[in-house]
């Protein structure tokens, strides 16, 4: 699903985001509430100019699909281009858009600009107002102390998309558009699919299967939420017929929630509920402890925004009440998404119209004791975008959803655990004994006295992990490995007292290794995989330590001799791709020639996209990261 931007090629891949075609559809896609609501392709720059758009509507239009896909550097862009055309009688709500995009991408200053702006023209709009009342607040939010520490969950989290999670009493059910047979059999398209995980003997999730055949469909499947004896499920889906995608005549395709019985030993067909209709949205479903409440987000007549936060009396005949909007205190004139009504009655929910520190940020209000909304702070919420978190009945653990910076795919899941409880939280980084490299995905282990084992985690792309040791005295050993290192170990005492164990160090001793003829020093010397930017033959600056780690070796090794082979993604022309594939390869071998190494060492061939190593091919709808899979370089040994 690629889209031109002029002057500039960018290919990305949007998912579930607004589309654009005649006038009178724009606005209403424009104004449709998730960005989890439907799915389709984002047309090119030169295809809207063809269409008659100017270039102060291709700036909007391109704008706003960046910011509801939640890509807030390239949302600026666009923004900052259509201000430069001084554009009259623009809706003040662009101020705001552009105002959040500038504050996700941590500049606060000219954010805090743009809100004033958007204050002035809009006074009375409750963001505004908010904004106005609260001008401290971003500052308290990045200064108050943390009181959880999340975890990424390597575990379930694939490279495409995971969110939503939920309690299906010991399991973790979560929504992605993992492939499964690849793509649907009648559409030719993957959709998001509800996905089961359990819990192993130590507690940690890992891996998933699909919840249920009868509940997935050739349409969009995601946010469950489960009674408490896990014998019904409510769940969000886009408008279908006969279990297929299906849009309106606006082009949209509608969110409902549906509701599903397990009745002997599967769950049964789902029925459409009343709350739902075909002219506005409801989503994100979450069920009260007792079953008796039902809260959604939904964009419904009476809604203060692009989505607010309803609950309705669920009967005990399984019938539903009437919707009841929670009104300004926790709705504004911005999205109110992605609900969770904890035990004891604190309603958590995700936000873009409440001060934040960019895109969604989770926030919390005490429902029971008519609380104030409070945000969740640091590191719950980032610059990007957090949503869909879950807790339990004490306020000690959950998990929610993220597409910041360092996960595994466009949205990942995380665990958090509160932190004011009792136990000590240790971190370090794990190194090659070598060079000081950090060293990424090393298994880390607590082991008691007994070498009883009572925790585990897996270091991040920088080498660092964060790992809890619950509250008592003792001797702890951490252990840490990976394939082609030997172990590594570090011994500590823990105190009750210490809440916090920094700066440990664990180096790991590579094993001998013999690198064979034939073989890709990228995977014998545990590289990053080179990648390039989509269109692009540049050498990217994340590369260049890799790069040298092979010129490294390539000096300590005088006689080995390497063939650079340089790949592209299906997307473009074979010509074009065996054209940037040469040049990735010839600059690649000219990056290594330059650091001291004979030209007659190194040559350099391109395979254009004829060697995809998943299937990513012409015609198949992937994201931007499945593509980036196959933009990459080789080295291969071809003399010792």
């Amino acid at each position: 699903m690629p889209f031109l931007i002029k002057n500039k090629i960018k290919i990305i891949t949007l998912l579930l985001v607004v589309g654009i075609s005649h006038a009178q559809k724009r606005e209403a896609e424009r104004n449709n509430f998730d960005h989890y609501a439907y799915m389709v392709s984002i047309p090119t720059y030169e295809e809207l100019a063809d269409k008659g758009f100017t270039v102060e509507e291709i700036c909007k239009n391109l704008g706003n699909a960046y910011y509801l896909n939640a890509a807030y550097a390239e949302a600026a862009l666009w923004y900052e281009k259509l201000f430069q055309f001084q554009p009259k009688n623009l809706n003040p709500d662009y101020f705001y858009r552009y105002a959040q995009s500038l504050k996700s991408i941590e500049k606060y200053k000219e954010s805090e600009e743009w809100m004033r702006k958007f204050a002035d023209a809009k006074s009375n709009d409750l963001r505004a107002v908010k904004f106005s009342e609260q001008t401290r607040d971003l500052e308290e939010i990045i200064t108050t102390p943390q009181k959880f520490a999340i975890t990424n969950q390597t575990g379930v989290n694939s490279v495409d998309s995971d969110f939503a999670p939920s309690f299906l009493q010991n399991d973790l059910v979560f929504s992605s558009l993992r492939s499964q047979e690849e793509e649907h059999k009648k559409t030719k398209k993957r959709y998001l699919n509800l996905f089961k995980s359990q819990a192993k003997s130590d507690g940690a999730f890992v891996g998933a299967s699909v919840l249920s055949e009868v509940l997935s469909t050739g349409a969009n499947e995601s946010s469950s939420s489960f009674s408490s004896d896990g014998t019904t499920v409510y769940f969000t889906r886009n408008n279908s017929k006969k279990g297929l995608f299906k849009r309106d005549k606006q082009g949209i395709s509608r969110l409902k929630i549906y509701r599903s019985k397990w009745v002997n030993d599967h769950w049964d067909t789902p029925e459409d509920l009343s709350i739902n209709s075909g002219s506005y949205s409801t989503a994100h479903p979450s069920l009260s402890s007792d079953g008796s409440k039902l809260y959604f987000s939904s964009d419904m007549p009476g809604s203060h925004g692009a989505s607010d936060i309803f609950v309705v009396e669920v009967n005990a005949d399984g019938s539903l009440g009437i919707p009841q909007n929670l009104g300004p205190k926790v709705n504004t004139e911005g999205k109110e998404t992605f609900p969770f009504i904890s035990d004891s009655n604190v309603l958590y929910f995700s936000s873009d119209g409440h001060p934040g520190l960019g895109g969604l940020d989770i926030f919390s209000i005490d429902i029971g004791n008519a609380g104030l909304v409070a945000n969740m702070g640091k590191p719950v919420n980032s610059v990007e975008d957090d949503f869909s978190l879950i807790i339990d009945g004490a306020g000690e653990k959950g998990f929610f959803a993220s597409n910041r910076h360092g996960g595994l795919g466009s949205d990942d899941i995380y665990g958090l655990k509160n932190i004011t409880s009792c136990f000590t939280l240790v971190s370090g980084t794990i190194l090659d004994k070598n060079n000081r490299e950090p060293i990424s995905g090393a298994l880390v282990t607590v082991l008691a006295d007994e070498n009883t084992r009572l925790a585990q985690t897996v270091s991040a792309e920088d080498g660092t992990f964060t790992i809890e040791i619950e509250c008592q005295k003792g001797k702890y050993r951490l252990l840490a490995g990976i394939e082609g290192f030997e172990n590594g170990t570090f011994d500590m005492l823990n105190s009750p007292p210490e809440k916090e164990i920094t700066g440990i160090e664990i180096e790991l001793e590579p094993t001998e290794e013999k690198v064979e003829l034939g073989t890709d020093l990228a995977k014998a010397l545990r590289l990053t995989p080179i990648y390039f930017d989509l269109n692009s033959s540049y050498i990217r600056q994340d590369a260049l330590p890799d790069l040298n780690k092979v010129v490294d070796y390539m000096l300590q090794n005088p006689i080995v001799r390497i063939e650079v082979r340089s790949h592209t993604d299906s997307r473009s022309g074979d010509a074009y791709n065996q054209w940037l594939s040469n040049r990735r390869a010839k600059r690649t071998v000219g990056y290594i020639i330059s650091k001291g190494i004979d030209t007659d060492r190194i040559s350099g061939v391109g395979f254009g996209e004829n060697q995809l190593i998943n299937y990513c091919k012409n015609g198949v709808p992937c994201t931007d990261a499945e593509h980036q899979l196959n933009r990459r370089s080789e080295f291969i040994v071809i003399h010792k």
